[in-house]
């Protein structure tokens, strides 16, 4: 989840995101629609800077305002895509809206999450070719694990599941990758109050590295400092405003590159990472 990224679908902010009840979708004070998509617009610089190619999921004007977070209706394996069963009703029309990309692109289909289960790409974490980790909370049930699992355990793959915490209630949006952010080949940026037990120690017995965030800034951020794309290992992109926690990755030896994300990320929920869906990452 760190090697450099080379393909990537996003969706560039528009109509929907001008049109959106702030309530409705659980925005939060600071959000302003033509704020974001200029934050977003730098953003999505840094993004091609990097040197990836960006297919584009274009909004339309189709209502879905928080279809920018890519990342959440998709999983990209080895062995094709699959669809996602979105946690949260008001995205669940997303999913047809990748199923349209990858079809375009000619990216084959590996199989769709279906009711009754539930996954969303951020609760999605993977440690190595051959293991899945997902969170089991508000947003991904056991029932979508099952059938992730019966999708990837004929490839060799292994999906563990681990519990989440309810955290500040199923309105709220924790995901997996709101505790921990792959950073290189066994380096990790995590939140240890809210990472499940068992999955820290699988990560240390798999021999990671990992770097504590602040919990004052996880606190300040809404769990955002700790939402960071990796472009290439130790090559990040993360969100304006949080200095102690670039300083630590920083300190082992990390570019971070940041973006003023107030109006886009903070107040919509998601970071960096949500806002893209990586296709293709360059092997190792």
């Amino acid at each position: 989840m760190a090697t450099p990224i080379e393909r990537v679908v996003m969706r560039r902010p528009g109509p929907s995101l001008r049109a959106a009840n702030a309530g409705e979708w659980h925005y939060g004070p600071t959000f302003d629609a033509e704020k974001a998509i200029a934050q977003y617009d730098r953003f999505a610089d840094l993004v091609a800077a990097s040197g990836a190619e960006i297919l584009w999921y274009e909004d339309g004007g189709d209502g879905l305002a928080d279809a920018m977070f890519t990342h959440d209706p998709s999983l990209m394996t080895d062995h094709g895509a699959i669809l996602l069963n979105m946690g949260k009703p008001l995205r669940r029309a997303e999913v047809d809206g990748h199923a349209a990309v990858y079809q375009a692109a000619g990216i084959p289909v590996l199989g769709r999450i279906t009711a009754p289960g539930q996954i969303e790409g951020g609760d999605c974490v993977w440690l190595d070719a051959e293991t899945l980790v997902v969170g089991r909370g508000v947003r991904s049930n056991e029932a979508g694990i099952e059938q992730l699992r019966a999708m990837l355990n004929p490839h060799g793959i292994e999906v563990l599941g681990f519990d989440l915490p309810l955290w500040q209630g199923e309105e709220a949006c924790l995901h997996l990758m709101s505790v921990i952010s792959p950073l290189d080949d066994k380096l990790a940026l995590v939140h240890a109050p809210l990472l499940p037990a068992p999955f820290y120690q699988l990560l240390k017995a798999r021999g990671y590295e990992l770097i504590v965030a602040p919990d004052a800034e996880f606190a300040a951020s809404n769990g955002l400092n700790l939402n960071v794309l990796p472009v290439k290992p130790r090559d990040l992109i993360m969100i304006d405003g949080f200095p102690e926690t670039r300083a630590l990755m920083e300190s082992a030896g990390c570019k971070v590159t940041t973006f003023e994300a107030d109006a886009l990320c903070i107040a919509c929920e998601g970071g960096p990472t949500c806002l893209t869906r990586p296709i293709l990452r360059r092997a190792a």
